[in-house]
């Protein structure tokens, strides 16, 4: 099943409402940002286990997260008053699977909306977000939180676990240090085994700082289900990642989560397939390579990667060797530091045949993946066959 059908997108907008979001759209936009610092300023008083035990302190940090916020609940008020507009379903499953990897329950939705009305009302102040407004605004939040709410339970439900408990004890197996610096790590559940995953799905990890907070990350998995072990590849950046590879070794236990992510099964398609990553943005095409190696090596599969060199490529050796491993798949590097082995420069998808009709998987950061899929749509790759992650709070940027 495809995961995204479970986002309901038959909820209209009252036309009064929508009358007013389209009025105080442009204010509320304009903004956004100083809502949003004041919302997570005022929710992190209130709660400050939340910024400790669960949201990202480095993405707070940047700013990174409530651009993503702002964004996302701009992106679907627009939506709701032109619904010519392409529905931002797409958007909503990224965001709900992310959610559920983070155990994510419907009683935290009425926190986030007690301090986000309250930072609308003290930035725009009483006499602009009248109580139509206010009503208006309270609308389009519970329309887009009851969808992701019906969202998350329907994936809790598939994962065959309670809303929100979704984290296993997990010992670490093997450890393996990667030439790029990476670093490979492979649990198993000390209780119940993990389910069956798809390939390019990933796991949050929980990891206790030396501080006492405990933080969240999320990994793509790099190895097929057989075994109901996990793998996925760590690259220090961050506090989490840089804590997991000085301080993590086999016999260790960690906080892992059951397995979410909505990247399309490949062999759903039965079309071709091209794998596109930058940097640690591979781990989820590796995944997908193991996968096809296992249970589909017949398929065509063209591999495009872009990294700064040979010495920072993640996996380099492995991706190599899944691609010479399935007789109908070709790879094309791209370097930015001159190498025999490489094109040299940044991932030009004009200077390489695609197929017709493929289906299209981009993965990396957010410059390249918005780069790239411009590039592929000037080829005539439509949306639906252009499936992308963000390893960032902004997926808001793929609507």
């Amino acid at each position: 099943m495809t995961v995204t059908a479970y986002v309901a997108v038959g909820e209209e907008l009252d036309p009064q409402h929508a009358e007013i979001i389209t009025a105080t759209l442009p204010l509320v936009g304009a903004h956004i940002d100083e809502i949003t610092k004041v919302f997570y300023s005022r929710m992190f008083a209130a709660r400050p286990e939340l910024l400790r035990n669960l949201f990202n302190r480095g993405n707070q940090a940047q700013g990174a997260q409530q651009r993503a916020l702002a964004a996302s609940i701009a992106t679907y008020a627009t939506h709701l008053v032109d619904p010519k507009l392409p529905h931002p379903a797409e958007l909503l499953s990224r965001i709900g699977h992310k959610h559920a990897s983070l155990g994510i329950t419907a009683d935290q939705y009425e926190i986030v909306h007690e301090h986000l009305f309250a930072a609308i009302v003290e930035v725009l102040g009483a006499d602009t977000v009248t109580a139509e407004v206010a009503g208006a605004w309270d609308a389009v939040y519970w329309m887009m939180a009851r969808t992701l709410i019906e969202l998350e339970r329907n994936l809790y439900a598939e994962a065959g676990v309670d809303d929100g408990d979704v984290y296993r004890r997990a010992s670490v197996v093997a450890r393996e240090d990667d030439p790029s610096g990476a670093v490979l790590l492979t649990v198993r559940s000390t209780g119940r085994p993990f389910a069956t995953f798809r390939p390019g799905q990933y796991v949050s990890v929980g990891v206790t700082l030396p501080d006492g907070a405990r933080q969240l990350r999320q990994y793509s998995l790099i190895n097929t289900p057989a075994d109901g072990d996990l793998t996925f590849a760590v690259r220090p950046l961050g506090e989490v990642s840089n804590w997991i590879r000085a301080n993590v070794q086999a016999g260790d236990v960690l906080d892992v989560t059951v397995p979410f992510g909505d990247l399309p099964d490949p062999e759903a398609h039965h079309r071709p397939l091209v794998l596109v990553s930058a940097g640690i943005g591979i781990t989820p095409m590796v995944g997908i390579l193991e996968h096809l190696a296992a249970v589909a090596p017949a398929t065509s599969v063209t591999v495009w990667h872009a990294d700064r060199s040979a010495v920072t490529h993640p996996l380099k050796d492995r991706q190599r060797e899944l691609v010479a491993a399935l007789p109908d798949a070709t790879l094309e590097v791209w370097y930015e530091e001159a190498d025999a082995d490489a094109r040299e420069g940044l991932l030009d998808v004009s200077a390489v045949e695609l197929p017709d009709h493929a289906e299209v998987y981009l993965c990396g950061g957010n410059g390249f993946v918005q780069a790239v899929r411009a590039q592929l749509q000037e080829r005539g790759v439509p949306n639906e066959r252009l499936h992308c992650e963000l390893f960032s709070p902004n997926d808001w940027l793929l609507a």
